[in-house]
């Protein structure tokens, strides 16, 4: 099995007592966290129980803020990538699939990312919460704001890693609607 990075949104965040009621499968990515799960966990990130694991090792932030800085970054990417039609496709198709699946709330599920290190599950999850996420959400701005080239070209030069996603209505883990 491929370690995935599994975004969902819902119209609330995962609590102790229940999961949403509605949960909407957006994307996954194998081997690693890519940046356009992070920018969608990017606005107003906490950490919440997994949906799909035992240890506290969710992340919920605002999807609408977080999907409106990932297509911020995504039209200046797209300005340095002329003529690029495998980069459009890969925008249309994302953008369509944020739009359809959007919820209140982005969730971010990295348990089978974080478990490949050896590292503790929650403290990796801690650390993308407060450096990762916010890492790339700082970068994410300056680029758009024009402040961050040499971060925006190398984003450009391996745009597939960064955001071209599996984005479907069911995942690896998929939940009843």
């Amino acid at each position: 099995m491929a370690n995935r990075s599994y975004l969902y949104s819902a119209d609330s965040m995962p609590n102790e007592a229940e999961l949403p009621r509605r949960i909407r499968c957006v994307s996954e990515h194998s081997g690693d966290v890519p940046l356009a799960h992070k920018l969608m966990a990017g606005r107003g990130t906490t950490i919440v129980p997994s949906m799909i694991w035992n240890p506290p090792i969710g992340i919920a932030a605002e999807y609408a803020e977080g999907a409106a800085l990932l297509r911020q970054l995504l039209r200046v990417v797209g300005e340095g990538l002329e003529d690029d039609a495998e980069f459009a496709e890969c925008v249309a198709r994302t953008t369509a699939h944020l739009e359809k699946q959007r919820a209140g709330y982005a969730v971010l599920e990295t348990g089978e990312i974080v478990s490949m290190t050896g590292d503790d599950p929650v403290a990796s999850v801690r650390r993308l919460v407060s450096e990762d996420i916010p890492g790339a959400v700082a970068r994410a701005e300056a680029a758009i704001a024009g402040r961050d080239d040499a971060w925006l070209a190398s984003v450009r030069a391996d745009w597939q890693r960064h955001f071209a996603s599996f984005y479907a209505e069911a995942l690896y883990f998929s939940f009843p609607g």
